[in-house]
Formats: C-alpha cells, sequence, structure tokens
C-alpha cells in the first residue's frame, strides 16, 4: 500500500492569495499601461509615475480587492478543477487524459471568471485609480465597499460588466496554468531524473505561467478595458474594433508586465498548493 495526499477543494483560493500580496504591484503597473489609450510609458516609467505621485503604498492600491477576487475566481476554479480530477483519477485507477483535463479547466476557469467579475472589477477600478486626477477617482475604501457602491450607484448589472471576457479569460488562463503544470509535473517525473520536491514544482509551474501569459493577453486588455470603462463601449465588439484602431499590438499592452506578474503568480501559487497539499492534504491510501 501507498500513501499520497491530494489537496482540499479551497487549498488554491487561499495559495493564489498568497502569491498575489506578493505580485500585487505588478498587477497594478500592468492595468495602468492597458488602460492607457496611447503608448506614452512602459513598465518601469509608469512604476516611477506611481511611486512619485503617491507613494510606495500606492503600488499596494486595491489590495483588498485582488485577494477578494482570489477567494472567488480562483477558489472556484481549482476547487471544480482539483475535485474532479481526483474523483476521475480514483475512478479511472490513473492520471486523466490532457484533453479531459483541458476541457476540465475551460470549464473551471469560465465558472470562476463569472464569480469574480465584480471583485475583478472593483480590483481593476481601485489600481486604476491612482493615476487619474483628484476630482475623478472613486476613492473605495476597500473591496467591500466598491461592491457596494457599484451596486448602488450603477445597479446590480454593472457588477458583472466584462463577464464575458473575465470568463473567457478566465477558461484560457486555466487552461494555460492547470493542465499544463499537471502534464509537464508528469513529463518531468516520468523522466526519473528529478523527484515529487521543489524544484519540479518550480520548473511546471514555471512552463504554465509562459503558457497561460500567451493565451490570455489580448483578453486580459479586452477585459481591463470594458472593466474601467465609463460608458464609452457599446459592448464587447465596440471595444474590440476601438482598440484594433491602435495596431494589432494594441492587444498586446503590458505584455512584457503581465508576463512578469502572471509567471512569478503562477509559480508562487503552486510551490504554496504543494506545500498545502504535502502537509495539510487529504490522506489517500492506494493498493
Amino acid at each position: 500500500m501507498a500513501e499520497r495526499r491530494v489537496s482540499r477543494w479551497y487549498f488554491g483560493g487561499v495559495a493564489s492569495c498568497g502569491a498575489a500580496c506578493c505580485t500585487h504591484p505588478l498587477d497594478l503597473i500592468k492595468v495602468h499601461l492597458q488602460t492607457q489609450q496611447e503608448v506614452k510609458m512602459r513598465m518601469v516609467g509608469m512604476a516611477m509615475q506611481v511611486v512619485r505621485s503617491d507613494g510606495v503604498i500606492a503600488l499596494y492600491s486595491g489590495l483588498s480587492a485582488s485577494l477578494c477576487r482570489q477567494l472567488s475566481y480562483s477558489m472556484t476554479r481549482f476547487a471544480i478543477y482539483d475535485t474532479v480530477r481526483n474523483t476521475r483519477g480514483s475512478e479511472q485507477k490513473g492520471p486523466m487524459p490532457f484533453y479531459q483535463k483541458v476541457l476540465l479547466g475551460a470549464f473551471g476557469g469560465m465558472t470562476g471568471g463569472f464569480i469574480g467579475t465584480p471583485a475583478d472589477m472593483v480590483n481593476v477600478r481601485m489600481q486604476n485609480d491612482v493615476k487619474l486626477p483628484p476630482e475623478l477617482r472613486r476613492n473605495y475604501a476597500h473591496a467591500l465597499d466598491g461592491l457596494i457602491r457599484v451596486w448602488r450607484e450603477e445597479g446590480l448589472r454593472k457588477l458583472f460588466s466584462g463577464a464575458s471576457m473575465a470568463s473567457s479569460r478566465g477558461a484560457l488562463v486555466t487552461v494555460g496554468q492547470l493542465p499544463c503544470y499537471d502534464q509537464a509535473k508528469q513529463l518531468i517525473l516520468s523522466t526519473g531524473v528529478m523527484t515529487d520536491n521543489v524544484l519540479t514544482h518550480f520548473l511546471a509551474s514555471l512552463i504554465a505561467g509562459g503558457c497561460a501569459t500567451v493565451l490570455c493577453q489580448p483578453l486580459d486588455v479586452m477585459k481591463t478595458r470594458l472593466m474601467n470603462s465609463k460608458g464609452e463601449y457599446r459592448g464587447v465588439i465596440h471595444c474590440v474594433m476601438d482598440t484594433a484602431k491602435l495596431g494589432l499590438m494594441a492587444f498586446y499592452k503590458g505584455l512584457v508586465p503581465a508576463g512578469i506578474r502572471l509567471i512569478p503568480h503562477t509559480v508562487l501559487t503552486f510551490i504554496v498548493l504543494e506545500q498545502l497539499r504535502l502537509y495539510f492534504g487529504i490522506r489517500v491510501i492506494t493498493t
């Protein structure tokens, strides 16, 4: 008999929150770059402007909304993926085929993206507030304040502005992260050169982070623009057409900071997740 440990349904959300606390400044810079109508600044210049204007603490604007998003979006997608994968793995006496993992990841990411849309929108607005003139700032005190104010001032429907884009992005980034991480980890272990340790988790999550960044960047740009808009877009198609006027590369605005944020976030998430699984996961005895 052999013993292994599997993740509990909420481990993904907890691990994502831990990663978000480290990578939030990079996420904030990414949002600022994506909401430029014209490319005026690069990553370092934008970071310096934020610090000069509002101080170092401004790099953590919207952290409460970011954590709220991880507890809704990431917890949902990880819970769906891990629960179904572990159940199917036990029934089939082996790992799921990769294509099934891709389909499962897409479904989990789409569901999580929709559920996390309100917190995601407030997160984008709070991050973008610091670069607006004082008279145009929304000045949400925290994530809950932002959610309540949007509901009261703009209606329940506004809370789900950009939900289709967020769901689509959630599906793509989850496919890039979870199935690709599983597959990369499986391939690394199959070589027999490395064991199930932190280095293996690091290499597999590095590959997954790169895949997720390339897959989701165009949708990430659209989602950010829709969520930060004040009514200038009539819908997704209008937003796409308006962005297309700036050229093809407009859909990849902030690609470098997106990668610099998403890849470390993915690496940290899976390293924390694996440690939670190894030390606090559910014990499973196999014969």
